[in-house]
């Protein structure tokens, strides 16, 4: 086995990532602000051999807050996937995320892509909503919750002038997330 990594999962959620890190090895804290979430997440951790279960920490708390609930330099890896689009304002989120990242760690993170808004309304044919995405990084998700998505060059500022510059981006689900929930991918 590598190198044990200390990990911190922002927005927990499933737990499907702290799972699969835990699985490999890895010290997984989750900070979760849903203790309806935490616990599904608990009751999950329970069905695991002890050996993973005692690789995680689970920490009902919102990440806005992480300064509060660990030290700097505590974590390795930083992981915030799909959370930040609830976020309104991700900037102090985001430092308080690079605040509990190790020198040389990895921050990870999923965030909607304001620039690819309109692809979905637009592939849907409701051009007034594909208009609409281009004014606007605001959008309303298939939950009916409200939500931002975030341009790419407003993020690599903030993330270079809190000291965690972006080093590799991906466009993911752009595409992808088109079909109609009936058909096959």
């Amino acid at each position: 086995m590598g190198q044990r990594l200390g990990v911190l999962d922002v927005g927990l959620g499933q737990g499907t990532q702290a799972l699969r890190l835990a699985r490999a090895g890895h010290n997984v804290t989750g900070l979760e602000s849903d203790p309806e979430m935490a616990a599904a997440f608990r009751e999950a951790l329970d069905a695991e051999p002890e050996g993973i279960r005692e690789r995680v920490r689970v920490v009902e708390g919102d990440g806005r807050d992480t300064g509060a609930h660990f030290p700097p330099g505590a974590f390795d890896i930083v992981l915030c996937h799909g959370v930040l689009m609830y976020v309104t304002e991700p900037d102090p989120m985001l430092a308080g995320m690079a605040r509990v990242l190790a020198p040389g760690g990895l921050l990870s993170l999923v965030v909607r892509n304001a620039d690819a808004l309109a692809m979905r309304p637009g592939l849907a044919g409701d051009f007034d909503a594909a208009l609409a995405a281009f004014d606007s990084p605001d959008y309303t998700n298939r939950l009916g919750l409200k939500a931002r998505a975030d341009r790419l060059e407003a993020l690599t500022a903030t993330l270079t002038g809190i000291g965690a510059p972006l080093h590799t981006w991906y466009g993911v689900r752009v595409f992808t997330d088109q079909a109609a929930d009936d058909e096959a991918p």
